[in-house]
C-alpha cells in the first residue's frame, strides 16, 4: 500500500502552516483524496509539495512553479521538466544581474552626490 500522509504531517514536514498547503490546493497545484473532510495526500502530492517550495525558493512565480511541476513525470527522467527549469532559472538570474548592475550604478551615483554635498559645505 503507498503512503499517505496528513495535511499536518506535511506542514510540519515542510515547515509551512496548513493554511498554504490548502492555498496551493485552491490554486490548482496539488490534489488530495478526500475521505469526509480529511484530506489525505498522496507521495505524488508530497513531491509536488517540495517542488512547488522550492521553486519559490529560487524565485519562481507561482504560474511559473505551477508550469514546473505539471511537467513531473519520473518515468521519463524528467527532461522536459528538467529544461523548463534550467530556462526559469537563467531568467532569473539575468534579472538579478541587471538588478545588481542597478544597485552598483546607484551605490557609485549616491557616494558622488554626497561628495558633492560634502564639498559645498567646506
Amino acid at each position: 500500500m503507498a503512503k499517505t500522509y496528513s495535511i499536518g504531517e506535511l506542514a510540519r514536514e515542510f515547515d509551512i502552516t496548513t493554511r498554504t498547503i490548502r492555498f496551493y490546493e485552491s490554486e490548482g497545484l496539488i490534489s488530495p483524496q478526500r475521505q469526509g473532510q480529511t484530506r489525505i495526500y498522496s507521495d505524488s502530492d508530497r513531491v509536488r509539495l517540495k517542488l512547488i517550495l522550492r521553486g519559490k525558493r529560487l524565485g519562481l512565480s507561482l504560474a511559473e512553479s505551477h508550469e514546473i511541476v505539471d511537467l513531473y513525470d519520473p518515468a521519463s527522467g524528467n527532461r522536459q521538466q528538467l529544461l523548463r527549469l534550467i530556462d526559469r532559472i537563467d531568467e532569473r538570474l539575468s534579472m538579478l544581474n541587471r538588478q545588481m548592475a542597478d544597485i552598483h550604478l546607484m551605490q557609485t551615483e549616491l557616494a558622488d552626490a554626497r561628495k558633492r554635498c560634502e564639498d559645498a559645505l567646506k
